[in-house]
């Protein structure tokens, strides 16, 4: 295919058939129980989760630009929308009319991401610290974690979400189906105890499936299992946008935090690809080809998708390498949605309940949770307060509270550090970076010469450390800020140099404000900081303005009597 005609439609081609076929077969076969498990966690519907992973996975596949990525409905996505849809489900008095409006987010999430493509931002997305990220992402798994306590036990998800369920457990305890809970159990331990060599021929997720359907059909006959039920054998039907006005907030919010957790899913993936592939994903055009795909999916009432890493890593393992990859995937899951929806009937409830569980676990970052106590004690403090916000409050608080709290503690770090570059100099021992004869000159002007050096990075948490320096000048005839070595000059840090110079300047002090340069200097005109001092105070190098200061010392000594 033509340069052009690739980078439009994700490099697909005919130069790998071979291993895109193998690639998307094998991601086809993965994708079944986990899209069939998080259509039934979400309330949707099983139908929902399977259409989702054929409509995200084709078009981000001819429209992404990630070449060897897979697309399909993920953990975090499918707790964020489950949440949308209880509480739709709460304020409007009409289930079908809640789970339009959760579609409607979708599509909305969708015209975020593509905004996020349209405007640039892929690279900052994920330019999150990994203490938030971490704390996210456990928060998440422990969300799916406890929103399958009643499904392990044999019951309907209660109310309210994880509080709701931590409230109920008392009761879901008491109401325990145990057959249904044993079947669950052996769930997990196929998930758990599958030896390596079955996992290279069956992926573990599709074996427990097929492993507790049979078992629930041959070992448990006569016992009343909670199944998936009937699936629509046909295409999905179109789903019109709906929004009502009472729950107007409540959509954008969460469509906006459904697309930019969508978008950092599917970046960090992408980061996974490209180290596989040897390749260099592009982010901007990844996202637009994400939000046209969530667009798609809730136009015909299916979950909201991002990249998925153990489907990409798994498509490169089998050869996959190209879009097409992903688009045979799309048609294979489609002919199974179409012509298996029949057999996917039997699946018993508890057995999708198990998958979700275990994919939880898998989702909570254990390792680094264990270790971040002994690295940082501040990291530890982000990390446990945005799983806690993720599981008690609300995901998007979460991520807030996370990224103020680390910010804040970088800007401290950071100004702590280029505070040691602000400093008052009044004689030439005080510092060595300067020439002999600037050291002289500084020493020539008897304490009434003084140097004030600023360095680095000029950043808003310095200006405190501007504002001490100059409290701190005594008695001196002449400042000099001397601003060579500064390689940014943020506005806060600007403005406290304006108010050091003036009051400099209102003392009757000489200033001189020398070294600016590049977006240094342009920063100090837009202020009209050198509108303030006379010409020859600003047109001079270092040294010369060390020797002017002291030239005009010298008639004041004079007139000393």
């Amino acid at each position: 295919m033509a340069p052009k005609a690739g980078r439009i439609l994700n490099h697909i081609g005919r130069h790998n058939i071979r291993g895109d076929f193998f690639g998307g077969l094998t991601a086809a076969v993965i994708a079944l129980p986990m899209a069939l498990a998080f259509g039934v966690a979400s309330g949707a519907g099983a139908a929902a989760g399977l259409w989702s992973a054929a409509i995200i996975g084709l078009v981000t596949a001819l429209f992404g630009g990630t070449p060897a990525l897979i697309s399909e409905p993920t953990g975090p996505m499918t707790v964020v929308f489950t949440a949308v849809l209880a509480s739709l489900t709460t304020r409007l008095d009409n289930p079908a009319e809640a789970l339009a409006v959760a579609f409607t987010v979708v599509m909305l999430s969708g015209v975020f991401q593509i905004l996020y493509g349209v405007f640039r931002l892929g690279r900052y997305i994920t330019q999150m610290p990994y203490t938030v990220i971490s704390g996210f992402m456990s928060g998440i798994g422990t969300i799916l974690i406890v929103l399958q306590i009643g499904p392990l036990l044999g019951q309907a998800p209660p109310p309210g979400g994880v509080l709701g369920t931590l409230q109920n457990v008392p009761q879901l305890l008491q109401g325990i189906r145990p057959m249904e809970s044993a079947l669950a159990l052996l769930t997990l331990a196929v998930l758990w105890f599958t030896p390596e060599r079955v996992k290279r021929l069956i992926p573990s997720q599709l074996f427990a499936l097929i492993v507790g359907t049979i078992l629930s059909l041959v070992a448990f006959q006569g016992v009343e299992l909670r199944r998936i039920g009937a699936i629509s054998s046909s295409l999905p039907a179109l789903t019109l946008p709906s929004l009502s006005p009472d729950v107007l907030q409540l959509v954008l919010i969460n469509a906006a935090l459904l697309g930019m957790l969508g978008s950092i899913d599917c970046l960090l993936t992408c980061l996974v690809s490209d180290s596989l592939t040897r390749t260099e994903h592009r982010s901007n055009k990844e996202l637009v080809g994400q939000g046209v795909a969530n667009i798609a999916a809730g136009l015909f009432g299916a979950l909201p998708g991002s990249g998925a890493t153990t489907a990409t890593v798994v498509n490169i393992q089998a050869g996959g390498r190209t879009g097409l990859s992903g688009v045979l995937r799309a048609v294979i899951l489609a002919l199974l949605i179409l012509a298996g929806s029949g057999l996917a009937a039997q699946i018993p409830l508890a057995v999708l309940a198990a998958i979700v569980f275990k994919v939880g676990i898998d989702i909570v970052d254990w390792g680094f949770l264990a270790r971040v106590p002994r690295l940082s004690g501040k990291g530890a403090l982000i990390t446990y307060v945005v799983i806690a916000l993720t599981v008690l409050v609300d995901l998007m608080v979460a991520v807030g509270v996370g990224i103020f709290i680390a910010n804040i503690i970088t800007i401290d770090k950071m100004s702590a550090m280029q505070t040691r570059g602000v400093r008052l100099v009044s004689t030439g021992d005080d510092a060595a970076e300067l020439s002999d004869p600037e050291r002289q000159l500084l020493t020539a002007g008897a304490g009434q010469v003084l140097l004030f050096q600023l360095n680095g990075s000029m950043i808003f948490g310095v200006a405190k450390a501007i504002n001490r320096e100059h409290n701190a000048i005594g008695d001196c005839r002449a400042v000099i800020f001397d601003l060579s070595e500064v390689v940014h000059l943020g506005l806060t840090a600007a403005l406290a140099i304006e108010n050091a110079v003036e009051e400099a300047v209102e003392a009757g002090r000489n200033v001189y404000v020398v070294g600016a340069r590049g977006t240094t200097l342009r920063r100090l005109e837009q202020l009209k900081l050198y509108e303030q001092l006379p010409r020859d105070h600003i047109d001079l190098t270092r040294h010369q303005a060390l020797s002017h200061a002291v030239e005009a010392l010298a008639p004041a000594a004079q007139a000393v009597p």
